[in-house]
């Protein structure tokens, strides 16, 4: 399961309490227990809430109970820990719960070398007190985000707010199941200002790739589609798969006439590191290939990471400009954190995508944003934080530094 951050909620039936979860916070991409911290400001009597919490009708389960900390198995088979604090020292409390034992390590030691206390009601007075400007809970990692935020407030990370498109949806020409105005509806309706609409290409048979002549086709109604009112405007794109050797699965001048080409591997997972390596950065060398989807082609549900040399794939895309995406579904979360924070630190350009494939695909961007912000992306480094002009421009400018570097 893979969830993003929580900000307040009530508990035990009283809206005078806060709570947060502690990996809710943090992004964390996977989640087998959530450990919660709460405080309720109409009482003094953490001990009673912590008993409140475990007689919640959906608790299946107390595991065990001390004071104001009890643990219980859910309905749904989840674990959950409950801290119940007095509201004056939950932003101590919370400072704590969602810091990596490095980070927590460090912030102590540098409260001791200043001869002072951690407490405070809020986050902001912890880090305060130390001299700190306050750090995301997605950052509290002991990465060295102490002593950034002793500089001065940190740059401020990606929010959802701040993608203008999506770079790679589908519709029903392929295995998408909604039409393509409709998919230009849904992404309207949740703020977004344009879509790629990127249906899988020939090879693919299973997802009913489209073929050169079902592209042309499809171009026609994306045309009629731009000219009705309140939709987002859709960008003509493909999904185009890697084939084996490298080669991409539509010729040159299909692939020519699209505004933007996500490529991705979907056959052939099994080959061996230096042969599915140079695949991959034959396909990131093509001047047509803008995106490179779901890198380490992994699937939560179903298989792991394939063996791509994904330090390899960072500088090819670095060196070619080409954007790697952080592929959103909760069934990939691909890239994940730690690659996204690699590929940050080496400067290359990401994308922040849901791979859509019907309307209520795009609310998944929440994922793709916590992963993004553990990673410690800003918006500049993102490429669908520009608008649409913005991005065909930058697809422009690749295209003729690979036209040009292949002479």
């Amino acid at each position: 399961m893979t969830i993003a951050r929580a900000k307040r909620a009530t508990v035990c039936g009283s809206t005078a309490a806060s709570a947060r979860s502690s990996e809710l916070a943090q992004g964390a991409r996977e989640v087998r227990g959530i450990k919660v911290l709460a405080a309720r400001h109409d009482s003094g009597d953490p001990e009673a809430m912590a008993g409140e919490f475990a007689r919640l009708p959906q608790v299946d389960e107390v595991i065990a109970r001390d004071g104001t900390t009890t643990s219980v198995r859910m309905r749904s088979g989840m674990r959950v820990d409950l801290r119940a604090v007095k509201p004056d020292s939950f932003g101590a409390a919370w400072v704590t719960f969602t810091g990596s034992q490095a980070h927590n390590q460090q912030l102590r030691a540098r409260a001791e070398r200043m001869g002072k206390v951690i407490a405070g009601a809020t986050e902001e007075e912890v880090y305060a007190a130390v001299g700190c400007a306050w750090i995301p809970p997605e950052l509290r990692e002991g990465w060295g985000e102490i002593e950034l935020a002793a500089q001065g407030p940190l740059t401020a990370l990606v929010q959802q707010k701040d993608l203008r498109g999506d770079l790679h949806t589908h519709s029903n020409w392929s295995d998408g199941r909604n039409e393509i105005a409709e998919m230009a509806r849904a992404a309207k309706e949740r703020g977004y200002d344009y879509i790629v609409l990127t249906d899988h290409t020939q090879s693919l048979q299973i997802a009913q790739g489209l073929t050169p002549e079902r592209f042309r086709a499809r171009a026609a109604e994306i045309a009629t589609v731009n000219a009705l009112p309140g939709l987002a405007r859709v960008l003509n794109g493909a999904e185009v798969d890697i084939l084996p050797d490298g080669s991409l699965d539509l010729p040159d001048d299909t692939l020519a006439s699209l505004d933007l080409v996500v490529a991705s591997v979907h056959t052939a997972l099994d080959q061996p590191k230096d042969v599915i390596t140079q695949r991959v950065l034959i396909a990131l060398r093509s001047p047509h290939v803008d995106v490179y989807a779901h890198p380490t082609s992994r699937r939560l549900d179903r298989r792991g990471e394939t063996s791509l040399d994904m330090e390899a794939v960072i500088a090819e895309a670095v060196k070619t400009g080409t954007a790697l995406e952080i592929n959103s579904s909760p069934w990939r979360i691909d890239l994940n954190d730690t690659w996204a924070r690699k590929a940050r630190e080496a400067g290359a350009l990401l994308a922040i995508d849901n791979d859509a494939h019907y309307p209520a695909e795009y609310d998944y961007v929440r994922y793709g944003c916590a992963i993004g912000r553990r990673a410690g992306l800003t918006p500049d480094r993102i490429l669908n934080t520009r608008d649409a002009e913005g991005v065909l421009a930058h697809c422009r400018e690749k295209a003729a530094k690979a036209m040009a570097n292949s002479r």
